[in-house]
């Protein structure tokens, strides 16, 4: 791709990015449900958002476009498809994409900057719009022409952000980097532990 189509493409995510921020500034923000099933999601998408995020950011951009074959996606295309993704599931429960939200421009970009911003741009629309749902999970929806729910949506979100967030973490290994929670925990170890005070 062109650096002026990318250009154009993030351009086009970005405004709409902004125009959705508009929106939701005019409007009050639904509270945030802290018991059933929402919670629980919610709660599971924060873990899962921290991971993918922090992941993204750790590998350099010149590790982007690795791939371990070719016909597979690389590591820029994970990201990038884990946040086209985000906004694909969530369109089936009703939840409309920020206006001027190119889908296709997303899984076409090749900027880490870029890419780490789109992703998590979707995370914030998708909690957003999850928040907002009505509180019926049983509720009927289309979910890639077949009939759902929206309790079955919201385990396929999970499902698809776990599984290439998994194909993320094998990437960043082939690649030198270590998970940054991993590298966390391998920190802590490292540290020794105080010397106990000596009894009289």
């Amino acid at each position: 791709m062109s650096r002026t189509r990318c250009f154009v493409g993030a351009l086009a995510l970005l405004v709409g990015s902004f125009a959705s921020a508009q929106t939701a500034a005019s409007a009050p923000a639904p509270a945030t449900p802290t018991t059933g099933f929402k919670a629980e999601f919610l709660k599971q998408l924060d873990d899962l958002e921290t991971k993918t995020v922090r992941l993204a950011e750790a590998i350099p951009q010149e590790k982007y476009s690795w791939r371990p074959s070719e016909g597979v996606r690389s590591i820029g295309e994970v990201y990038a498809h884990i946040a086209a993704g985000n906004y694909s599931f969530t369109r089936n429960l009703g939840v409309k994409a920020p206006v001027g939200l190119d889908l296709r421009n997303i899984e076409k970009l090749t900027d880490k900057g870029q890419i780490v911003a789109a992703l998590k741009q979707s995370f914030v629309d998708m909690r957003a719009g999850v928040t907002a749902l009505t509180p019926d999970l049983d509720r009927s929806v289309k979910l890639f022409g077949s009939d759902s729910s929206v309790r079955n949506v919201l385990f396929g979100v999970s499902v698809h952000i776990s599984e290439h967030l998994g194909q993320s973490i094998a990437y960043a290994r082939s690649v030198g980097v270590v998970p940054p929670w991993t590298a966390d925990q391998q920190a802590q170890r490292a540290v020794p532990k105080a010397a106990e005070p000596v009894k009289k």
